[in-house]
This record gives C-alpha cells, sequence and structure tokens, in this order.
C-alpha cells in the first residue's frame, strides 16, 4: 500500500497523541524525531481533516499543557493502529 508521506505524517502524530499522557510539542518531538516546525504545521492542519484537538492549558504560560485528541473525525483508529508500522516507513520515504 503506497501512503502519501504527509498523510501518513499527520495519522501517525494522531496515533502520537491518543496514545501519550500529557503530549505537548517538546514531548512529541521527542516521540518523532521531527522539527518543531514541522509538529507546529501538522497540528495546524488537523482540524481541516476533521479531527477535533484540543490544547489543555495548565500553567500560566501559553505553551504550558498538552494536546488531547477529542474526536478522530472521518480517521479510523484502529486502522492507525494496526497501520502503523506502514505509516512510519511512508514517512520515512517522504
Amino acid at each position: 500500500m503506497m501512503l502519501n508521506s504527509v498523510f501518513a505524517r499527520r495519522l501517525y502524530l494522531c496515533w502520537l497523541i491518543s496514545n501519550n499522557e500529557r503530549p505537548n510539542v517538546p514531548k512529541l518531538m521527542a516521540l518523532s524525531g521531527w522539527p518543531r516546525r514541522t509538529l507546529q504545521d501538522v497540528l495546524k492542519a488537523l482540524p481541516g481533516m476533521g479531527v477535533e484537538l484540543v490544547f489543555i492549558q495548565q500553567g500560566v504560560r501559553n505553551n504550558d499543557g498538552y494536546y488531547q485528541l477529542t474526536h478522530w473525525g472521518p480517521l479510523d483508529a484502529r486502522w492507525i493502529d494496526l497501520h502503523r508500522d506502514q505509516l512510519l516507513a511512508a514517512i520515512e520515504q517522504g
């Protein structure tokens, strides 16, 4: 199955957010190995796919908190979980 690397990155980020406790940008950077700007761009693109994502504010500064996926929209979380290795392979090829 051929997957577009941009689309695969979006799906994989949804998986990371839903499968890690209190995922903020620094934690997502460490988990994915992606630069900050790439993560911010992908996070910004998710609502355009119908994914509902909220930032849970904790602390005084604007960036103190974490992301939470509240609705997968048209995406199938089980499919993403089952095909995670294929997503990673598509991301690496892209």
